[in-house]
């Protein structure tokens, strides 16, 4: 069973926001985080960057990064065993499995389109998505705060592997010669 100084300001923060909006809502917004919904919009991302930039490079990225999540969030589960707010005899809910997968999904097709659009809401509409998915799993009673919260953390540097390999990329392209061929 989970211990720590923590798990008590946890559980009194579940239990303040548990069931504030109703089930219904709750639920939807926890179900942006399930694969169904969330790879298949990554996927149309890359495959968007793809055909923009004709590079393969970044979508790769953020394929591996989301083929990466169930790797490092399964492993914890497994060792914390931490059992649920509405659900004390089940294990296994830290960390969020569905709020990785909103986060690695949503932020990294927000950051294979962002380049080709004119503002800044590919990255607005993701954080909204993956907080939207936080926020329905901890108030339909899903996970406590803290298992969204470490997840999101733990997808950082997933997300950031991906935003380097995206810019890295983005200035360099075959069909541009470089310095070196060009006339002497």
């Amino acid at each position: 069973m989970a211990t720590g100084p923590l798990l008590t300001p946890d559980a009194r923060l579940s239990r303040a926001l548990l069931r504030g909006l109703p089930d219904a809502v709750t639920e939807r917004l926890a179900d942006l985080g399930n694969v169904q919904v969330a790879v298949p919009v990554l996927v149309l991302a890359m495959a968007y960057a793809v055909r923009r930039s004709r590079r393969w490079r970044p979508a790769l990225a953020a394929g591996l990064a989301m083929a990466l999540v169930p790797a490092l969030i399964v492993p914890l589960k497994e060792w914390t065993a931490r059992p649920g707010p509405l659900e004390p005899w089940a294990a296994g809910y830290f960390p969020s499995g569905h709020t990785a997968t909103a986060t690695v999904a949503y932020v990294g097709a927000a950051l294979l389109v962002g380049p080709y659009a004119r503002r800044p809401w590919p990255m607005a509409a993701a954080l909204l998505l993956a907080g939207a998915t936080a926020t329905g799993l901890v108030l339909r009673g899903f996970h406590w705060p803290l298992d969204v919260l470490a997840s999101g953390l733990l997808c950082l540097p997933l997300l950031l592997c991906v935003g380097a390999v995206s810019r890295s990329t983005r200035g360099s392209s075959s069909r541009t010669p470089s310095r070196r061929t060009g006339p002497s």
